[in-house]
């Protein structure tokens, strides 16, 4: 085995800090900084100092060792891309504000690299001329760049940030489906080794469009993103990507409906107060403009509208809620009273909830004036279905009925079935075994590799400071001398020679640094062993400690040594 260079915490550059950042909202933020693996540089960005580094490469190393496992091939695009290609696919505009633009001197447009989609697709376009070269899986590890409007939790959220992404380039679509399988395993054995836990949940396509996609998330509160799971069977998803099935119900015993008077119930609190019934009971319609075209949201009382869901079923059109002046300028939509009967130019979706059959009290588009017995497919009809409502603790599993659990989480990884989207935009075509041309279908696959530093130090530290899995440790033993010029010459003895066997070595060897900052300084950096030379040095004995654990054992030099290199 090789020698690993020791590092010296004398000589290194990383301070650790007794308190939080003043800025600093979750535990991954005050952690790194405190323990010295980052420096805030801006809002959003983000230097990372040598223990931080160390981290990032060794997360960097188990991703590029499971993705070659599979057979893919490592390249490096440009980050500074041009803004044709993504005009081409439409995300120049898609992206919204979240897109870094920038102009070189003669005046054209580029753009900071958020993903690269478009820039695989050409470079497989300019390499790949038959299905003979194909499949083909190419990947990199590289920075990304999204113009956050809040940056905040520290790296989990950035507006530089590492990622890996991976593209998969095949003539058919069983052979898409493998390509996504083979990803998929390869994910599950990366956050395995990475010590992390998370659940592969379906997810939205999103921006990146396509057929198929999941995510890969590991739970922690500081996660952004609020996933569903089943107790009682497989089923998990992202709250956004949860849809139910349309089921009709009898509505032929029903009455007709009938309008009611309802003097100052303009919400649905005061509705069901004055009517005694519950909001459940009721039907809630939401008004918003659609690239300026007004449509309406029916979702049941009792619930809210998710605004992402509505957004993403109308992207990449422009959403909003009405105002005031949308009102004045429209005098048949009755603030606190609109209904779905009768409606004129106004497109209305409705969630499932709202399926065929069901009866409801809403708006009569009327002031001071309310109708029961509204039933829809019979006295109104609903443009489209789309699952629109938050989603709750409780709600069913799609799949067993059972009550979901909800849990929030940190997306580490997203893997999506794009299909010919990219390829039918940049037009990549190879010659197929026939001679005649065959549009290429693609998949794409990402891990953020600095999140994923994050998200293990949220599921990993406990009150003390960090606790990294051994794989991505810094190193794998941090020796501490407690002080004296005899603990020291230990310290850096046994250093030296479990360096010479192969082990990675901190030593804290600093002049002038009591026993105590530095044994709490061990527990908050977080290496998996921590190794004291203190006062039975000249016993040549010395106190090996799991961090995670806790437990200690007193040994001799020779006996630590061969633990920690068997």
């Amino acid at each position: 085995m090789a020698n690993a260079p020791v590092q010296r915490m004398s000589q290194l550059l990383a301070k650790t800090l007794r308190d939080d950042p003043a800025d600093a909202e979750v535990l991954s933020h005050k952690l790194l900084v405190r323990a010295g693996y980052v420096r805030r540089t801006a809002a959003g960005i983000w230097s990372w100092l040598p223990l931080g580094k160390k981290v990032l490469a060794n997360v960097e190393r188990i991703v590029r060792e499971e993705m070659d496992a599979v057979g893919a091939q490592e390249v490096l695009l440009p980050a500074i891309l041009p803004r044709e290609p993504y005009e081409a696919t439409g995300r120049w505009e898609e992206y919204g504000p979240e897109l870094f633009r920038l102009q070189d001197r003669r005046g054209g447009d580029y753009l900071l690299g958020p993903t690269h989609e478009e820039i695989f697709t050409l470079l497989v376009k300019d390499q790949a001329s038959s299905y003979k070269d194909l499949p083909v899986i190419l990947y990199q590890i590289q920075n990304k760049y999204r113009d956050e409007a809040r940056p905040r939790a520290g790296i989990l959220r950035g507006r530089e940030f590492l990622m890996k992404d991976s593209y998969s380039f095949d003539t058919e679509d069983e052979g898409l489906a493998k390509s996504y399988a083979l990803h998929r395993e390869a994910y599950q054995k990366i956050f395995a080794r990475l010590g992390l836990d998370y659940r592969i949940c379906a997810a939205t396509a999103g921006a990146m469009g396509g057929s198929k996609s999941e995510e890969f998330l590991a739970p922690a509160e500081a996660g952004e993103d609020t996933f569903a799971d089943c107790p009682n069977c497989d089923f998990a998803a992202n709250t956004e990507a949860i849809t139910y099935e349309l089921t009709s119900v009898d509505a032929s015993d029903v009455p007709a409906a009938e309008d009611i008077p309802t003097p100052d119930t303009p919400t649905i609190e005061t509705l069901a107060a004055s009517l005694g019934v519950p909001a459940s009971a009721t039907l809630k319609n939401l008004l918003v403009k659609v690239d300026g075209e007004i449509v309406a949201v029916g979702v049941p009382g009792d619930r809210e509208v998710d605004m992402d869901k509505v957004e993403a079923h109308f992207a990449p059109a422009t959403v909003e809620l009405v105002t005031e002046t949308d009102f004045a300028t429209r005098p048949d939509l009755v603030r606190g009273y609109v209904g779905p009967r009768g409606l004129e130019k106004v497109t209305y979706i409705a969630d499932p909830r709202v399926a065929p059959g069901t009866s409801w009290i809403t708006g009569a588009n009327k002031a001071g004036t309310h109708t029961r017995n509204v039933v829809a497919g019979r006295d109104f009809e609903v443009d489209a279905y789309v699952d629109v409502v938050v989603v709750q603790e409780g709600d069913p599993c799609p799949k067993c009925r059972t009550g979901l659990v909800l849990d929030r989480a940190i997306e580490i990884g997203h893997i999506f079935q794009l299909g010919r989207k990219y390829a039918d935009a940049l037009k990549l075509d190879v010659l197929g075994q026939n001679g005649k041309p065959v549009r290429v279908t693609m998949g794409s696959y990402g891990i953020g590799v600095s999140r994923a530093v994050a998200a293990l130090a949220e599921q990993s530290a406990d009150d003390k400071g960090l606790c990294w899995p051994a794989e991505v440790a810094p190193a794998d033993v941090h020796v501490v001398a407690a002080g004296k010029a005899l603990q020291t010459e230990l310290a850096l003895d046994i250093s030296g020679k479990l360096a010479a066997a192969g082990v990675r070595v901190l030593v804290d060897d600093r002049p002038g640094v009591s026993p105590g900052v530095k044994f709490t300084d061990s527990e908050l950096i977080g290496v998996p062993k921590i190794l004291v030379a203190g006062r039975r040095a000249a016993d040549g004995v010395v106190e090996l400690k799991d961090r995670r654990t806790g437990e200690r054992e007193e040994l001799t030099v020779e006996e630590a040594v061969a633990r920690l290199t068997a």
